[in-house]
């Protein structure tokens, strides 16, 4: 069997499988096919995976040749119609917000993979590339809003006076939220966590944080740990405690997400106008509608004085360690589909195979995915 590795288009600097990843690979009696400069923009050389074992090739050739083609984005409407009928593809493809991909993967019949599928059970935690990938973002959002705010994080005492700690507030807290607030307290922020999960208080108070309660939360254990919609009663209370916290907040770093649907609106307008100027919010759930109201994606908007960067990308600002968890993410997954000869076996039997698929035979597999979209 051929796997396939693409380069991804900019502004993307990932790649979906490192030299070490492909190294792997080939011991499992597979052979590795990688596009021309695939891994540049993460530090890793057409040398580095020639190296590995890989060949190095024109995208075209990758694509017609490989059995499977491993990427980090959904592949453009160019590459799309290149692809074979029954080609394997594996990467990240946000079915719930790409309707028309899936629709064209179901005519191509193009068996399809899509990782953030991967069900949350201890089996597949190391295959989880949210998660991996939250790590990034919650770690990277913290020192985008050091760098942004004109104050100090920490608490300094000088002949100067006193400069007292940035007060930092995190909407959720999920692998990104945790991490944000992990990062918060080494640079020496106070840190005031809000989250709809109560299971949430005990992990946000070992890592320092001040857990802020609202009553009358829902809560689902079949959302697998994801938060799920709340009441309108809850979302009033929820909106004036918020507001009262974000107020006099220094910084806040916007995690919330329902997969599947918008992000949920947690910081309006008003609230924003309310809060003091130099204050930065930086909203990780911008490609998804964003928490805050005045939120664009991939833009920096300064309103009333503070600053609201939207980005849902920051593991992209750090491609290298990036790209080396997605990539044990999807080589651990690929493990699961390879045989001993190093054959493709698609066991729909495995819980992991089953709800990862996206794609096969012309239908969707996913079954929460077909239910969304109703197609």
């Amino acid at each position: 069997m051929k796997i396939g590795i693409l380069k991804e288009t900019s502004p993307e600097n990932r790649v979906a499988l490192t030299p070490d990843s492909v190294v792997s690979l080939t011991k499992l009696n597979v052979q590795v096919m990688v596009e021309k400069s695939a891994g540049v923009n993460a530090c890793f050389s057409d040398e580095d995976f020639r190296n590995s074992g890989a060949e190095i090739k024109a995208g075209n050739e990758v694509i017609k040749n490989a059995d499977v083609l491993i990427m980090v984005n959904p592949p453009g409407n160019d590459r799309l119609s290149n692809l074979r009928k029954e080609q394997v593809i594996i990467g990240v493809f946000n079915p719930y917000f790409n309707k028309e991909l899936v629709k064209k993967l179901m005519k191509e019949k193009i068996t399809s993979f899509s990782m953030e599928l991967v069900p949350r059970i201890t089996r597949a935690q190391s295959m989880d590339v949210l998660s991996s990938m939250a790590t990034i973002a919650g770690y990277k959002a913290v020192l985008e809003a050091a760098n942004s705010l004109p104050k100090f994080f920490p608490m300094f005492m000088s002949a100067a006076g006193t400069v007292r700690p940035a007060k930092v507030l995190i909407l959720g807290a999920g692998v990104a939220g945790l991490q944000a607030i992990a990062i918060a307290r080494k640079l020496g922020a106070v840190v005031e966590v809000f989250d709809v999960r109560s299971a949430a208080k005990e992990e946000v108070l070992s890592l320092g944080g001040k857990f802020i309660e609202v009553e009358g939360s829902v809560e689902d254990k079949s959302a697998g740990g994801y938060a799920v919609e709340q009441t309108e009663e809850y979302k009033r209370k929820q909106g004036e405690l918020i507001q009262d916290h974000a107020v006099k907040s220094d910084v806040v770093i916007c995690t919330a997400q329902i997969p599947g649907r918008k992000a949920p609106l947690l910081i309006k307008a008003g609230t924003v106008e309310k809060m003091k100027a130099g204050s930065v919010i930086v909203d990780l759930a911008a490609s998804t509608g964003g928490n805050c109201e005045l939120t664009k994606n991939n833009e920096t908007v300064i309103h009333d004085g503070v600053k609201i960067i939207g980005n849902s990308d920051f593991p992209s600002m750090m491609p290298s360690d990036a790209s080396s968890m997605f990539g044990k993410n999807i080589l651990n997954f690929l493990k699961l589909i390879i045989d001993e000869k190093g054959d493709l076996n698609l066991n729909f039997e495995d819980e992991i195979v089953e709800k990862t698929c996206l794609t096969h035979n012309g239908e969707i597999r996913n079954q929460k995915t077909k239910e969304t979209l109703n197609i």
